[in-house]
């Protein structure tokens, strides 16, 4: 086991300050161990034991190089869904009369723990998910700090109870938020870790019982997260290990009468389905984030090195993989062709290969499909637009062995269907503008409303930015990147329109009174 040295990193997604020698040293630790770890099998963990797959079992591989075999993991079957929804329930009822801060003190000990691991569980993700050395050790790192925060949110509401007034001096009222439940916690592949925990951890500290599922795409990451809750001291029967396949497994999930509430992230289409059809006797809360179409406006008097700089830092960290992805640009014609040209220069720039190596920055795509999906819209790209640069699949040398495409820039008409459909891959789409008012109008244009950003000198336009655009995570002059970057107590991510389900995001003060609802208690004495 690596475990981290005396002097503490801290690498987030938009900024670095460690001495890189010493973290390519440590990197490379983690990443030995995970490669020694490298083609076991693995089970289900239902009510902390270790419990064998009903069907054939998932095989996790790199899409790095899909020669390689990260792992085989226990396929569920909808019974064993049930099974590990019936232990949470049972164990739920204990967890929610723990105090509050001993629940704290648990989850706090699980973020020390992924803190301690945090090398291994960044080279795990790196040969899983293909995120480069520092988007996943950002990723294991910011896992740490949403369990931290949300345990910090708690402490500083005293538990979420208050006193309320009185109406008869003999009575005495309260007012208590309280836990629903179970929650089914169903995650995403492209922050395997970050997102896992920060649904999760939240659910937990708020006194509920998870059963989780990880990305098919994903699970070794998963279980890395199991390990760190159990090594806590978590009890057992509050968080379930299930993996296997959506198609059999993921509506057991939601649909059991015993699971109280849904956290979910993934795609518009599945979230709304869930959210049509989960609350079948009354209302029950589902708490989703369900993507992006994510806009940056280049002002006329905008930094243009900055600009392209955010732009290209936003669109192609993990290949484009990423709800908060920048995958649309409205620049001022009067500056379209400067900014055209040093964002070309940016894209040219991008190290492409394996990116568990240092230095590289773009990695493949998770699978298959996603190659067939960018594809698909490079093609879209042609009819009526140019491909600027990319607009490729990769090939060459050792390229051949993972799904590798190159990052893509492509010039549209404005009413390009491309500026409305999530892709989830590097194919950024750029249009010059007449000036704000058109750009804000497209930007607002689109069924999703994550996040968005603008680049200019001028105070006035950044304050109507703020007021009109319609999306919850907002950046102005963001160098590091122009829609990306959140992190925990620092930039809430909260999505509008069709990107969520409530209002209030993760990494912000509002989501973890959401696995909540309120009662008053009144005692006449």
């Amino acid at each position: 086991m690596t475990t981290a040295p005396a002097q503490e990193f801290k690498v987030t997604y938009s900024a670095i300050n460690a001495d890189m020698s010493e973290f390519h040293k440590l990197f490379d630790q983690g990443l030995a161990w995970a490669r020694k770890g490298m083609g076991a099998e693995h089970p289900l963990i239902i009510d902390g034991k270790a419990v064998k797959g009903a069907g054939e079992p998932l095989a996790d591989v790199s899409p790095i190089n899909t020669d390689w075999l990260l792992g085989r993991f226990a396929a569920a079957s909808p019974r064993q869904v049930g099974s590990a929804v019936e232990a949470a329930h049972a164990a739920q009822k204990a967890w929610a009369r723990t105090p509050w801060r001993e629940r704290l003190a648990i989850l706090r000990r699980a973020s020390a723990e992924i803190r301690r691991r945090k090398w291994e569980i960044g080279a795990v993700m790196s040969l899983e998910v293909g995120k480069s050395r520092l988007e996943a050790l950002g990723d294991a790192e910011e896992s740490a700090d949403l369990i931290a925060y949300y345990c910090q949110v708690f402490e500083q509401n005293d538990g979420f109870a208050r006193p309320l007034g009185k109406l008869a001096p003999n009575e005495k009222t309260c007012d208590v938020l309280r836990p629903f439940g179970v929650f089914a916690c169903i995650a995403p592949f492209n922050f395997p870790m970050a997102l896992s925990t920060g649904m999760s951890s939240a659910a937990l500290i708020a006194g509920n019982a998870v059963v989780y599922k990880p990305s098919q795409e994903t699970p070794w990451t998963g279980l890395l997260l199991q390990q760190c809750y159990a090594a806590a001291g978590l009890p057992s029967g509050l968080f379930h290990f299930i993996t296997g396949r959506g198609s059999v497994i993921g509506d057991a999930f939601w649909k059991h009468p015993k699971v109280d509430g849904i956290v979910f992230t993934g795609s518009k289409e599945v979230g709304l389905r869930m959210l049509k059809e989960f609350s079948r006797d009354w209302p029950k809360p589902a708490l989703m984030e369900l993507g992006g179409k994510n806009p940056a406006i280049v002002c006329e008097s905008a930094d243009l090195d900055m600009a392209a700089e955010g732009v290209a830092k936003s669109a192609f960290s993990l290949q484009g993989q990423k709800c908060s992805a920048c995958s649309r640009v409205y620049v001022d014609r009067r500056i379209a062709d400067a900014f055209g040209a040093k964002l070309l220069e940016r894209a040219k720039a991008v190290a492409i290969g394996d990116p568990t190596q240092r230095d590289v920055y773009f990695g493949p795509l998770i699978n298959a499909r996603a190659v067939k999906t960018f594809e698909a819209a490079v093609e879209s790209a042609k009819k009526g637009g140019h491909v600027l640069i990319g607009g490729e699949r990769l090939r060459q040398g050792a390229l051949a062995k993972g799904h590798y495409v190159a990052p893509t820039i492509v010039q549209l008409p404005l009413e390009h269907e491309l500026f409305r459909r999530e892709l989830f891959v590097p194919l950024l789409s750029l249009a010059p503008v007449s000036g704000l008012d058109e750009a804000l109008s497209r930007s607002n244009d689109a069924e999703y409303g994550l996040t968005a950003g603008i680049f200019t000198r001028k105070k006035e336009e950044i304050e109507r930015f703020f007021d009109e655009i319609e999306a919850g995570v907002c950046y102005a002059n963001r160098r590091s990147g122009a829609t990306t970057g959140a992190w925990p107590g620092v930039q809430s991510f909260c999505g509008w329109k069709g990107s969520g389900a409530t209002g209030k995001g993760g990494c912000g003060p509002y989501y973890v009174q959401q696995f909540m609802r309120e009662q008053s208690r009144t005692v006449m004495e």
